[in-house]
C-alpha cells in the first residue's frame, strides 16, 4: 500500500474548516481506501444494499449520529444533499465526508445545495510524488490507477485495465450525460488515442462515427 500523505493532509485540512468535505474522482482511484484511513465514526457505502436500506429514511438515522460520518457513492442518493444542508446547520459539530464521481450533476447539486458549507478535493490515481523514483517506468506502463499499478505483474495489470474500461464505458459514462453505445464510445476512445499530442479534427472524427462535429466536441 502506498501512503497518500499529501492527500490525507489536504483532506484533514478541509474537514477542520468545512462541515462537508467532498472527495471526487473516477471509480477505483482510491477514494474509499483514503476515506477508510480517516477512521470515521460512521461509514455508509451506498453500493452496499444494507447501507442503502439503512438510509431509506435518512433523517431519522443521520440526525442521531455525531463525529465524522462518511457517505460513499453519494451520487446514488442525490436527495441527501438537501438533508445534509439542514443537518450541518442543525449540528455544526458533526462533520461529513462524501465520496462520488466528478459528474456534472453531482457537482451542480452539491454546489447549489451546500454552497459555503462544502470543500472539494479531486483525487486521481498515483503520481510521481507518491511512488518511488525507481518505479517511474511501471507508472508510465501500467497507468496510475492503484489496482493496475499494484498488480503482481503486467498481465494482471493489463487485464484489470481492460475490465475497468469495459465497465466504465458500459455503466459509468452515462453519468456525464453521454448517451451512446459502448461499442461506438470505445471506437471514439481508440480514435482519440491516435490524436495524442496532435491537433484534433472534430469533423474527421464525426464523419468516422456518423456524428456532427458539435456532438464530438461535447463527447470529448
Amino acid at each position: 500500500m502506498i501512503a497518500r500523505s499529501n492527500y490525507l493532509k489536504e483532506i484533514r485540512k478541509l474537514i477542520s474548516f468545512y462541515p462537508v468535505t467532498a472527495i471526487l474522482g473516477p471509480r477505483q482511484c482510491g477514494k474509499t481506501t483514503l476515506a477508510q484511513i480517516l477512521k470515521a465514526d460512521h461509514f455508509f457505502d451506498l453500493e452496499n444494499p444494507r447501507d442503502l436500506t439503512r438510509l431509506d429514511q435518512p433523517q431519522l438515522v443521520l440526525e442521531r449520529l455525531e463525529g465524522l460520518i462518511v457517505i460513499d457513492e453519494i451520487q446514488l442518493k442525490p436527495s441527501l444533499f438537501s438533508l445534509l444542508r439542514y443537518l450541518v446547520d442543525y449540528n455544526p459539530q458533526t462533520k461529513y465526508v462524501i465520496l462520488g464521481s466528478a459528474s456534472p450533476d453531482l457537482l451542480r447539486q452539491s454546489n447549489q445545495t451546500l454552497a459555503g458549507r462544502i470543500g472539494f478535493l479531486y483525487l486521481n490515481g498515483f503520481n510521481m510524488a507518491e511512488v518511488a523514483n525507481a518505479e517511474w517506468r511501471k507508472l508510465w506502463w501500467r497507468g496510475s490507477f492503484p489496482n493496475a499499478f499494484l498488480a503482481p505483474n503486467d498481465e494482471f495489470a493489463s487485464r484489470w485495465i481492460d475490465d475497468y474500461i469495459s465497465t466504465f464505458l458500459e455503466r459509468d459514462i452515462s453519468q456525464f450525460g453521454i448517451q451512446v453505445s459502448s461499442v461506438a464510445l470505445r471506437r471514439f476512445w481508440i480514435m482519440l488515442s491516435h490524436y495524442h499530442s496532435n491537433i484534433v479534427n472534430y469533423s474527421n472524427l464525426g464523419r468516422s462515427l456518423q456524428l456532427d462535429d458539435k456532438t464530438i466536441r461535447n463527447y470529448l
